[in-house]
């Protein structure tokens, strides 16, 4: 098997550690951008006293985002200790520990995708008059976690009719519902889909560590990997167009590090 040494790639290809670190930062980044866009919804759906899975589902991408960032440093370190078995034999504990708590964090994200999903699907409709009578109490869903406050000025440029989102006092028109619960569903897909990869690639490394494995399985793994690299990358064109800037960069930079 053909095998790529870090050091003596990086050495040949200077440009490597930069194109790395800057994707790091980039994704560090993406984790704080996501934190500051769920934090600002917070005040339009959960006000205080937080439980675990109210908590998971307003901050589910920052979740997901930094379980996957931490884990992209683990590999890091790992990578560097190779050889170093008396440090490694110090640190291995560790690190395995950390590995299993991201990959708890991603599954709880993942479960905060799935509340999400039912609350966006929680919904009744109401009437305009009803809403526009106290409009300082409501809040305005314009896309998938933007909110914009309602005021005296854009009631009068709803709809007659609105969908109001569970308990929340949250509207919305019924095109942007159906837009959000798209996205949502996209959302849970796409997390979905990360984790049926790493459980692949665990397997895959299982299996050649066995001596005798049947064609069929591994074309069966193989057939699995392309499936859900193209259900990825069919998420991150969605999002492209019908998505926000942020999700879709934090889409096409989930894909580099995988290449670096």
């Amino acid at each position: 098997m053909l095998k790529l040494e870090g050091p003596r790639f990086q050495n040949s290809f200077p440009w490597y550690s930069f194109v790395k670190y800057l994707t790091y930062s980039l994704l560090c980044l993406n984790v704080v951008l996501f934190f500051i866009e769920e934090y600002d919804a917070l005040e339009h759906t959960f006000i205080a006293n937080l439980t675990a899975l109210q908590f998971i589902q307003v901050f589910s991408a920052t979740i997901d985002t930094l379980s996957w960032f931490l884990l992209l440093l683990i590999f890091e370190i790992e990578t560097s200790l190779i050889g170093l078995r008396r440090t490694e034999r110090k640190t291995s504990r560790a690190v395995f520990m950390l590995r299993g708590f991201c990959y708890g964090a991603i599954c709880y994200a993942f479960l905060g995708y799935y509340y999400e999903l039912l609350t966006i699907y929680d919904v009744k409709s109401v009437p305009l008059t009803e809403v526009c009578l106290s409009t300082s109490d409501w809040s305005i869903l314009v896309d998938i976690d933007e909110f914009i406050s309602l005021q005296p000025e854009n009631c009068q440029l709803l709809p007659s009719v609105l969908m109001q989102i569970s308990s929340f006092k949250t509207i919305t028109s019924m095109d942007t519902l159906i837009s959000v619960q798209y996205l949502t569903w996209l959302d849970l897909i796409n997390a979905g889909a990360w984790i049926l990869v790493v459980v692949v690639l665990e397997l895959e490394l299982l299996l050649l560590k066995l001596e005798q494995v049947s064609k069929r399985v591994i074309n069966l793994i193989y057939l699995s990997k392309i499936t859900l690299y193209f259900t990825l990358f069919a998420a991150a064109i969605y999002w492209g167009f019908a998505g926000d800037f942020l999700d879709l960069w934090e889409r096409v930079y989930g894909y580099l590090p995988s290449f670096l």
